[in-house]
């Protein structure tokens, strides 16, 4: 092997700008979460009936039921709404932060990160 180590690694010049790059990376990554941690994502279900809201730490804030849809002789009905709002809720805070993730790290899977 020459001497000065692997190609593209030797004089540390660029291990230095890999490593520069790392941190801002990282810094850019722990911006993007604590905004999506501070987002509200809603879903409704029922035609409006049911509105949920979730944050970015995927925790439910808000439940909305109109007055009109609760018949207490059909409350699978209800359940079914709120639980069907829920997880939409929930589909749409994973789906902006995967797209928010794939614009800082540029399409570059990171295992573990979300």
């Amino acid at each position: 092997m020459a001497r000065g180590g692997i190609p593209n690694f030797g004089g540390g010049g660029n291990m230095n700008n890999l490593m520069k790059q790392a941190q801002k990376l990282q810094k850019q990554m722990e911006t993007m979460q604590s905004e999506l941690q501070n987002k509200e994502f809603s879903a409704t279900a029922g035609g409006g009936a049911v509105t949920v809201s979730v944050n970015g730490k995927k925790e439910i804030v808000d439940i909305k039921i109109k007055p009109e849809v609760v018949d207490p002789e059909d409350v699978e009905m209800l359940q079914d709404l709120i639980l069907a709002a829920c997880n939409e809720a929930l589909k749409n805070a994973e789906k902006e932060t995967a797209s928010e993730m794939q614009k800082v790290t540029g399409g570059l899977n990171i295992p573990g990160m979300f």
